[in-house]
C-alpha cells in the first residue's frame, strides 16, 4: 500500500509499504478515505521528537471498514467510521473512567497511545491507504448514513474538534462567560468554535497570523493581532480591565513571540495575565517531557519559566492534557449530523496522498492560507 513515512527532519515521502492487516481478533481494517495533517504532526516533521525513521504518520483518520476480526461484534464491514487519535482498550481503569487518552493497556509502561505518534506506542499512522484499528468495537465511531456528504466535517471528530472542545472543558467554560484563546491554528479555532457552541458571550482569539485570525472572525470571534506584543492589553481592554473568565492554551511548547523566536512559556504566562483572578485555564497545546532540539536550556528538559507567583496570587486554576476523544466525539457527531456544527470551515487544502510532502512543507512554513490540510488517499 502507499503510505507517507517519516525519513528524518523535514523529510517525508510517499512510498510502498507492506499492507496493513489484522493482527488480533479484536482488530478491524479500515480503508482510509480522509486523513488530516495535524499541527502535532509538525513536531515530528521538524525533528523535535524521537520519532523513528520509516514510521507512518497520521492520527486524524476516517474511512470504510473492509475487514473485521472474529472477536469484533459491533462494527461491521461497510461501516464508515471516524477513529479517535487515542488508541484505547476500553477496559483498563482509565478507559472505564472515560479517560481513553490515558489508556493503561495499549502502550505498556506509559499512559496513552495513538496512531503514528512518537512515544505513543507501536501503532502505524493513517496517512496511508489502509489502517489497522485495535480494539475496533471501542475505538471506531460509526458514522450516520450519508456521512460521505460531510466527510470533511466528520473527519474533524478524530482529533481537533474534540480537542478544541476539551480545551473549553478543562478551562471550565460556562454559558455567558468571556473566553480568550491563545493560538488561531486548527485547534485554537476549534476551541473558539466550541466556546461559542457552549454559549460564551465573547470569544477572543490571539495570534500573529492574519489569515488564521480572519477565520476566527468568520465564526464570530474577536481577532486579536498580537504582532506588537500587546495581546494581553487588548484582552484587558475587551474585558473592561478585569480579564477573561476563561482561557485556553492551544499552541504548545513551540510557541513563538512576535519576533518569530521560540518562547515556550509565553502563552502560559500571557494567559495568567489575561485571565481574571479565580479564572480557569485549559491547556491542550502539546508540551513534552524533553525537547533536545530546543534553544532554551529549560525547554531542553521539558520545563518553562512560569509566573507561578501571579498565578497563585490570582487564585487561578489550570487543567491540562490531551483530549479523551471518546468523551466528546459522539455528541459532537450529533451536532454535525443535525447541521448545528460544520468544523470543515477551516479546511484550506484538499490533496491526494501523493502530494502529502508538499502539504507538510507549506503547512510547516505557515504559509498564508494553509490553515488545515486534508489528504485523500483514494484520489
Amino acid at each position: 500500500m502507499k503510505a507517507l513515512v517519516y525519513n528524518g527532519p523535514r523529510d517525508v515521502s510517499v512510498v510502498d509499504v507492506p499492507d496493513a492487516k489484522l493482527e488480533k481478533p479484536t482488530d478491524a481494517l479500515v480503508r482510509i478515505t480522509t486523513t488530516n495533517i495535524c499541527g502535532s504532526d509538525l513536531h515530528m516533521y521538524e525533528g523535535r521528537t524521537d520519532m523513528q525513521a520509516g514510521r507512518i504518520l497520521g492520527h486524524e483518520n476516517m474511512g470504510e471498514v473492509i475487514e473485521v476480526g472474529k472477536a469484533v461484534d459491533r462494527v461491521k464491514v461497510g461501516d464508515r467510521v471516524c477513529l479517535p487519535f487515542n488508541v484505547g482498550c476500553g477496559f483498563c481503569a482509565n478507559c472505564e473512567r472515560g479517560l481513553s487518552g490515558f489508556c493503561l493497556t495499549c502502550n505498556p509502561g506509559a499512559a496513552g497511545a495513538a496512531y503514528g505518534f512518537a512515544g505513543m506506542g507501536p501503532y502505524e499512522g493513517g496517512q496511508a491507504e489502509y489502517l489497522r484499528v485495535p480494539y475496533a468495537d471501542f475505538n471506531c465511531l460509526v458514522l450516520p448514513k450519508g456521512s460521505e456528504e460531510k466527510e470533511n466535517d466528520y473527519v474533524m471528530l478524530s482529533d481537533i474538534f474534540p480537542t478544541g472542545y476539551h480545551a473549553t472543558e478543562l478551562a471550565g467554560v460556562m454559558p455567558g462567560e468571556t473566553v480568550v484563546i491563545y493560538g488561531a491554528g486548527p485547534v485554537g479555532l476549534m476551541a473558539a468554535y466550541s466556546a461559542m457552541i457552549k454559549g460564551a458571550s465573547k470569544v477572543m482569539v490571539v495570534d500573529t497570523h492574519k489569515d488564521r485570525l480572519a477565520l476566527a472572525e468568520k465564526i464570530g470571534a474577536i481577532a486579536i493581532h498580537d504582532v506588537e506584543g500587546n495581546g494581553v492589553a487588548q484582552v484587558l481592554e475587551q474585558t473592561k480591565g478585569v480579564g477573561a473568565d476563561r482561557g485556553c492554551e492551544c499552541v504548545g511548547y513551540q510557541c513563538c513571540n512576535n519576533k518569530g523566536h521560540e518562547a515556550p512559556g509565553l502563552t502560559m504566562n500571557n494567559l495568567v495575565k489575561a485571565v481574571k483572578a479565580t479564572g480557569g485555564i485549559g491547556v491542550v497545546g502539546v508540551f513534552i517531557p524533553k525537547d533536545p532540539g530546543a534553544e532554551d536550556a529549560l525547554a531542553k528538559k521539558g520545563r518553562i519559566a512560569f509566573n507561578f507567583g501571579e498565578f497563585w496570587f490570582k487564585g487561578q486554576s489550570i487543567r491540562t492534557g490531551q483530549a479523551n476523544v471518546k468523551a466528546y466525539n459522539r455528541q459532537l457527531c450529533n451536532l454535525i449530523e443535525a447541521g448545528k456544527a460544520s468544523p470543515s470551515f477551516l479546511v484550506s487544502h484538499e490533496l491526494p496522498l501523493s502530494q502529502a510532502p508538499e502539504g507538510y512543507k507549506n503547512f510547516d512554513a505557515r504559509k498564508d492560507g494553509w490553515t488545515k490540510v486534508v489528504l485523500k488517499p483514494a484520489a
